[in-house]
């Protein structure tokens, strides 16, 4: 079976709600960075007529339309949602977050948990906007990694901003780990939680006394945290085909989180092989005489092999592992590579699960 790979940035904002640049900036900037396809998600509205592919040739990039949603009216506000697929505003279902993930199901839409933490950085009036409700049910996944929520916790001061400011590939790690600690837990309740990863990207326009800067082109953003996603089928040119295997490798959770600034994921594979039936990620698998598990890096790094949260087996300096079990769990796969001089998060697989 034929396995295709796409990379997909899929949480941004144009100047339709707080961004400040237009889908065509989106795009173009999409198409230098090497994305196959982009979901811009603009706060509380539907933007209708800019999905369609972008340019010409190999540089061709899909742009697909979403939506964040939260209630405005909420102090503090909470509970962001990115919804994609629905095809239609849900601003008016914000209110109640399990009636707005009901009505987004209805829909035919995904639902994601956005910045499920998101601290807040007093030093520049932005307030906490993490994810409170968690008692909902029937959502899609959750935002495991967000690039601007990350950039947030670091602004403890005038001095960091500036910094960062002018340094940022410095700011990625990984995701926070109590995301990664919440993750684990939804998934160890038995629930299927499909983690993606979004830029958040807004090309701020801030001025600090002297200072001008764009915090951060939305290039760059596309160069660092994004969504991989597999495929069976290759896309083709057409916007509804080439959406629909979005939509579907999103929902089922064919995807991994990778960091593509220090050196491109593109290539990573983890897959598990019984005698039945192979897997990729978001796939279930039965245990019958035992499951091969194979991870494949593009390049050498260390990475960790984890059941039900835990770590199980290491690896260092390799570019291919493989682990023989015959225990069910829930298997993922974490990825680092040294960059701008620390250890820094590199790959986050969706799970197998061998039942």
């Amino acid at each position: 079976m034929d396995i295709y790979e796409y990379t997909i940035n899929l949480h941004m904002h144009t100047s339709y709600s707080d961004g400040y640049g237009s889908h065509a900036e989106i795009a173009a900037a999409a198409q230098r960075a090497g994305l196959d396809a982009v979901i811009v998600t603009d706060h509380n509205v539907w933007v209708n007529g800019p999905q369609g592919y972008y340019g010409e040739g190999d540089q061709r990039v899909l742009m697909m339309v979403g939506e964040e949603v939260h209630d405005q009216t909420r102090k503090p506000q909470k509970n962001h949602m990115l919804i994609f697929g629905a095809d239609r505003g849900l601003g008016p279902f914000a209110k109640t977050p399990q009636r707005l993930i009901d009505a987004a199901n209805e829909a035919g839409a995904l639902t994601f948990l956005a910045h499920p933490y998101d601290p807040p950085a007093p030093a520049f009036d932005q307030d906490d906007l993490s994810w409170v409700s968690w008692d909902v049910q029937g959502y899609t996944g959750i935002e495991l990694w967000n690039g601007l929520s990350e950039f947030k916790s670091l602004l403890k001061g005038k001095l960091q901003a500036i910094y960062y400011a002018y340094n940022p590939a410095a700011i990625a790690s990984g995701p926070f780990p109590g995301v990664l600690e919440k993750w684990d837990a939804l998934l160890n309740s038995g629930q299927r939680v499909v983690a993606v990863g979004g830029s958040d990207a807004h090309a701020l326009h801030v001025r600090l006394g002297p200072l001008r800067r764009v915090l951060f082109p939305y290039e760059f953003h596309f160069r660092a945290v994004n969504t991989h996603i597999f495929t069976t089928d290759p896309f083709t040119g057409d916007v509804a085909h080439d959406r629909r295997l979005v939509l579907d490798a999103l929902g089922k959770g064919h995807a991994f989180v990778g960091y593509d600034l220090p050196v491109s994921t593109r290539g990573f594979r983890f897959t598990a092989q019984g005698l039945a039936k192979n897997a990729l990620p978001g796939d279930e698998i039965t245990v019958s005489n035992g499951i091969t598990l194979q991870i494949k890096l593009p390049q050498r790094a260390d990475m960790e092999l984890r059941k039900d949260g835990e770590i199980i087996k290491t690896w260092q300096n390799s570019d291919i592992a493989t682990h023989i079990t015959t225990q069910p769990g829930v298997y993922r796969v974490e990825a680092f590579v040294q960059f701008f001089g620390k250890r820094r998060g590199w790959i986050y697989s969706n799970p197998i699960y061998v039942r």
